[in-house]
């Protein structure tokens, strides 16, 4: 009977890869047909509409340019593949997707026009339709995908949920795990129950009769439940009591997976070098320990500073009168922070507070419907519009677009020694917005939390998670007070 039950379990979950290996290849199948049609787009836009002046009409334009966007394509589609975008379920909000996606067209165009211009056809193809198709097929490829990801929500929502999911742990983060669980359609995922663990007491949200049992009865609970997946929650269980549930969950046929506690443990890999022939096993360099991560991140702060500048001066210009009219002050608030290896450097802001806001407190968390806050002032910082003078830090060289928040030195002298890797945020340039801020961990938020998103973001950084943190910047407002 046990074994049966394992083989119901193994069905789900093949049914359930199933549907995703469709997913995959429709999407192979729509992005082939997005990117071919965004080189004939091209080409007819370039030689056919008059727009542009042909010098040289190619001989046989269309068969010529449609059997070199075939070769094209094929390229792309292997450029997306690399790149993981056929990877199924994609999980996530749509926008978050769209820096990988111009990035992969981006890979692909350059490879593909290195060897449109390699074969050396006559008369060769034109520079100008691979520039046209780069927007062409940007279009034609986001408007595709974003039409394939709410389908693929849709057929989600419709289907049955095939994931059945068991929680061992019960503490606020299993709370946390169901609802992200819950929230996403695209797993088909539902929790079945919990399984306490023992010390301390569960967690209010979770009702009793969610809770299956205690973890010294967990083969009972696997023999009476169907379950798919069991994922474990609590970090502080012991070695050998995690090696017990993997053997539980093999000889069940399943699919085990555990959150790491973020905060003890590195979520970066490990790297080994030999000195002679001994082995060294360290923790592996970030990505922006590496020379030309670094320019990148450079360049992209100057260009974004720069327009940022731009665009914003007449932001900064309004927001100062009324800075000025609603309070006596200054209009600029500058203030001492840690930057990079933390080395102090004066921040710029637009003014929010009364002057000397501090006197007699001290430096203090902003709070909610903080009183020290001028009109004017709450306004400005509900809108994050306060920290546009740090583009002048950017373009210094003080701050980056995005990093882990700088903070004063009277709080980092507070939390280093109490807070386990807080200074590990000082390795790179501290940023306008980061990931921890953009995740609602700001102002008199969890130190400890706000240290795991910054040091996810270090050991991941890549230019698409910056673009991905701007662009959420825009709508981040929560607890921005």
């Amino acid at each position: 009977m046990k074994a049966c039950s394992g083989l119901n379990r193994v069905n789900g979950v093949r049914n359930k890869d199933t549907m995703d290996a469709l997913a995959s290849g429709l999407a192979v199948l729509t992005d082939a047909a997005a990117i071919f049609a965004g080189f004939l787009i091209a080409t007819w836009l370039r030689f056919d509409t008059g727009l542009f002046t042909v010098d040289s009409w190619p001989p046989d334009l269309y068969f010529t340019y449609g059997l070199g966007s075939l070769v094209a394509t094929v390229i792309f589609l292997f450029i997306f593949r690399s790149l993981g975008l056929f990877i199924r379920p994609q999980l996530g909000r749509f926008p978050n997707k769209i820096p990988r996606l111009i990035r992969a067209i981006g890979i692909g165009l350059l490879l593909a026009t290195a060897l449109a211009f390699a074969v050396r056809t006559d008369p060769p193809f034109s520079r100008l339709t691979m520039a046209i198709s780069f927007f062409t097929i940007a279009f034609l490829v986001v408007l595709e995908r974003y039409l394939l990801f709410r389908i693929e929500i849709h057929m989600a929502r419709r289907g049955t949920q095939q994931n059945r999911v068991l929680i061992v742990g019960t503490d606020a983060v299993a709370v946390h795990l169901k609802h992200s669980l819950e929230r996403e359609p695209r797993l088909r995922a539902r929790v079945v129950g919990f399984v306490h663990t023992g010390g301390v007491a569960a967690d209010a949200e979770i009702a009793p009769k969610a809770i299956l049992g205690d973890i010294g009865g967990l083969d009972a609970i696997l023999d009476a439940h169907a379950v798919d997946q069991l994922i474990v929650t609590d970090s502080h269980l012991g070695h050998q009591r995690v090696v017990e549930i993997i053997l539980a969950c093999e000889q069940n046929l399943i699919t085990f997976n555990m959150v790491p506690d973020m905060f003890r443990i590195m979520t970066g890999s490990m790297d080994m070098q030999l000195v002679d022939d001994i082995p060294l096993l360290g923790v592996s360099r970030w990505p922006l320990d590496y020379f030309w991560n670094r320019i990148l991140k450079r360049i992209e702060d100057i260009v974004g500073a720069i327009f940022g500048l731009l665009i914003s001066a007449p932001v900064i210009f309004i927001a100062a009168l009324l800075v000025k009219r609603s309070s006596p002050g200054t209009v600029f608030y500058r203030q001492e922070r840690c930057g990079e290896n933390g080395k102090p450097f004066t921040i710029f802001k637009l003014r929010t507070m009364h002057a000397d806001a501090e006197k007699s407190s001290g430096p203090v968390w902003a709070a909610p419907e903080d009183p020290r806050r001028t009109r004017i002032g709450a306004f400005l910082r509900s809108q994050n519009l306060d920290e546009l003078p740090q583009l002048w830090n950017v373009l210094k060289g003080e701050m980056s677009l995005v990093g882990p928040r700088p903070e004063r030195p009277h709080f980092v002298e507070k939390f280093k020694d109490d807070i386990d890797r807080y200074m590990w945020r000082h390795v790179s340039k501290p940023g306008m917005t980061g990931w921890a801020q953009v995740n609602g961990l700001r102002g008199n938020t969890s130190i400890e939390e706000r240290i795991k998103y910054d040091l996810y973001y270090l050991e991941n950084w890549s230019l698409s998670f910056d673009f991905k943190i701007l662009l959420r910047t825009l709508a981040a407002n929560r607890n921005a007070y």
